[in-house]
């Protein structure tokens, strides 16, 4: 079972050479310290800069400096900084190849659910609706189970949707899956040390198996 940076080191290899890739809140954020450096991408932060950097050693933080979530970044050589307006024209202008966001549930269609959980405060739904209406690809990092042991990965989502139809991977604790187009989570890989027939009791959404699924390379 993978740990938050197991899961960020997996999603890692999914980016490929000369992207450009929005890294959301969460788990997402950890994939800027795992890139391969044999690689070239380019990372935006929706409040306002192209060519984020891993996250700073302690005591070399800048509170200037800060992605979307409030925390402290690095800007590497080259970055570009400007106003919310500018990042949503980069992002509803699809120049964003890659977003990765964490979901609190994903339906068995590529439905997502990430920004409110009803009668819970929340501060706003953020980039996430414009994100996912927009990227080319969007791959989920999350948590297959909630608290409560409950599938994550469902037939249909409960909570209010950020984005209909749109997921393409999610990468979880327990697996890596693909969303079908015609519906239902086929499973490519399954984390060290984890049973196909675990990964099936955690997901309440149709999974699809087809022969040997190897465990995850990290």
């Amino acid at each position: 079972m993978l740990d938050k940076e197991g899961i960020a080191k997996r999603i890692a290899k999914e980016i490929k050479d000369g992207y450009y890739v929005n890294l959301g809140i969460g788990i997402p954020t950890l994939v800027a310290n795992y890139i391969p450096e044999n690689i070239d991408v380019v990372l935006q932060s929706e409040n306002g800069l192209l060519g984020m950097g891993p996250f700073p050693f302690e005591g070399e933080e800048d509170a200037d400096i800060i992605n979307a979530g409030k925390q402290t970044i690095t800007m590497l050589p080259g970055s570009a900084v400007f106003d919310s307006a500018m990042s949503f024209g980069m992002i509803r202008a699809k120049k964003v190849n890659l977003t990765i966001l964490g979901a609190m549930e994903v339906s068995e269609n590529g439905d997502i659910a990430n920004w409110k959980i009803p009668g819970k405060m929340v501060k706003g739904m953020g980039g996430a609706m414009d994100l996912v209406a927009s990227a080319e690809n969007i791959i989920v990092a999350m948590q297959h189970v909630n608290k409560a042991g409950e599938s994550k990965l469902l037939p249909n989502c409960t909570l209010p949707l950020t984005g209909v139809n749109c997921v393409k991977k999610i990468v979880t604790e327990l697996a890596v899956l693909d969303v079908l187009p015609e519906g239902g989570f086929k499973l490519l890989e399954r984390a060290p040390g984890v049973s196909v027939e675990e990964i099936k009791k955690a997901t309440a959404g149709k999974l699809i198996i087809e022969g040997e699924v190897p465990e995850m390379v990290i």
